[in-house]
């Protein structure tokens, strides 16, 4: 085998993902490994995609959201739409995740306020014990 491939369970073990996740991303057209009979054989090609599969993902972008990125990536001289629309993308995600941060923190804030209610209230109760 050469360095250009790597079999299945060299790609678990080098993106720390299962052999489902790969045949999951294979059938939603998100990868396309090399078949030879019923070895699937990732070239480089398919680990960059994977890579940014991952990243996406971690981003919380949806498959389809990354679909749509890498497709554009595919087509020639398309590099420029690719960035454009990533960058949008990411623009959207963030706000998003910063809207996401600011309930999250403010949950919290009432969260401690009401377990510090809880322990005043307890405080007494307990010391007469």
């Amino acid at each position: 085998m050469t360095d250009d491939l790597m079999t299945i369970r060299q790609m678990c073990d080098a993106f720390d993902v299962t052999a489902r996740t790969l045949r999951f991303y294979e059938a939603k057209e998100l990868l396309a490994p090399v078949r030879v009979g019923t070895k699937r054989l990732f070239t480089r090609r398919d680990r960059a995609r994977l890579k940014l599969i991952l990243r996406g993902k971690r981003f919380g972008f949806s498959l389809e959201e990354i679909r749509q990125l890498l497709d554009m990536y595919d087509m020639e001289g398309q590099q420029h739409l690719q960035l454009r629309k990533s960058y949008e993308l990411a623009r959207e995600r963030l706000s998003a995740m910063e809207a996401q941060r600011d309930e999250l923190n403010e949950a919290i804030g009432e969260l401690k306020d009401q377990l510090s209610w809880a322990e005043s209230a307890l405080a007494p109760r307990d010391a007469a014990e």
